[in-house]
């Protein structure tokens, strides 16, 4: 069993996709792990949200384990050179990676120079938690409703702005999914980072995004943004009168963004499942959670096989969509 968000569901896999969370290693004691000091590299700056997951898994595994866990940020083409130096660590336990969907299920089918797989070199250990996209307006469009804006591009074709960061980003390729999905003609306008295209959305200048909730609430609570729908299979608890995108008439889009554990591909076993345990009982902690609601994001929770297979079908799903989108690989 596992759960997104606060929900328990089925999960089936393939037994195949079993081998995607390591090997066993004979001999190595692992009971008393970790017995050396351990460091999670973040393939992103500090202070964004995939920062501070890591932050909080780091406190989680130092306060249980008593060992130092600690965070290192290698920032740079993307999420690439941070993710390599995880694949490219002995593994041992003392080097981890907490990546987010954009660096393990985008970047292997939008870029050509990785040099690596993370979907064969790395083990997926454990979901720690995942953002829904939210699809949010300028509030001053006449559109009240998911309904009403996709009525009102339909007659405005080629007159509307979307936000994108590039079309390999998550955000990027949630829009355009919602542009295909809605069939209405809206102009991505990229932008060098997210801030910028806030500033723009809230003075009108662009009239659409699709991003987490946590980068845009204070505008939403002052009345400059609308929220039209959560890419969610179901409400969420902290903004309940928000309609899910299918409640809202757009069934299909369910749009987000999961933070995972990795580890180097031969880690242990043991290991994985003693980091896999970390990460479960983290979610189940009151205190950790309370920072996950705070950044308004979901725990997400996975024995190792299934996050292994969930990871497989992320894949699958953003291969598609990068396709969908045209992106061509750089």
């Amino acid at each position: 069993m596992w759960y997104r968000g606060r929900e328990m569901r089925p999960l089936f896999f393939f037994a195949a996709l079993a081998a995607l969370a390591s090997t066993p290693s004979a001999g190595l004691a692992t009971e008393d792990y970790p017995s050396r000091p351990v460091r999670i590299i973040v393939p992103v700056s500090p202070g964004g949200i995939t920062d501070i997951v890591a932050r909080v898994a780091a406190d989680y595994m130092t306060a249980r384990s008593g060992q130092p866990v600690v965070v290192e940020n290698r920032t740079g083409a993307g999420g690439n050179i941070g993710v390599e130096a995880v694949v490219r660590a002995a593994p041992d336990g003392t080097t981890l990676g907490l990546a987010s969907t954009s660096q393990i299920a985008i970047n292997p089918f939008t870029g050509t120079h990785m040099g690596f797989d993370p979907l064969k070199e790395l083990v997926p250990v454990a979901p720690i938690a995942e953002a829904p996209q939210f699809l949010i307006v300028n509030a001053r469009l006449p559109a009240k409703t998911l309904t009403e804006f996709i009525a009102y591009a339909k007659q405005n074709p080629g007159k509307l702005n979307y936000v994108s960061l590039g079309p390999g980003s998550t955000m990027s390729l949630a829009s355009d999914q919602f542009v295909r999905l809605a069939r209405v003609d809206i102009v991505p306008v990229q932008y060098r980072g997210t801030a910028p295209g806030i500033t723009d959305l809230v003075a009108g200048n662009v009239q659409m995004i699709s991003i987490g909730i946590a980068p845009v609430l204070g505008f939403v609570q002052s009345g400059s943004l609308r929220v039209l729908a959560a890419g969610a299979a179901k409400r969420l608890p902290y903004l309940p009168d928000v309609p899910t995108a299918a409640e809202a008439g757009l069934p299909g889009y369910e749009m987000s963004t999961w933070f995972a554990l990795f580890a180097p591909q031969g880690t242990p076993r043991a290991i994985v499942d003693r980091l896999n345990g970390f990460m479960r009982e983290l979610v189940a902690d009151p205190a950790a959670v309370k920072r996950l609601d705070d950044l308004h994001i979901d725990p997400m929770s996975m024995s190792a096989d299934e996050f292994a297979a969930f990871v497989r079908s992320e894949a699958v799903k953003w291969e598609r969509i990068i396709r969908q989108a045209g992106v061509k690989p750089q």
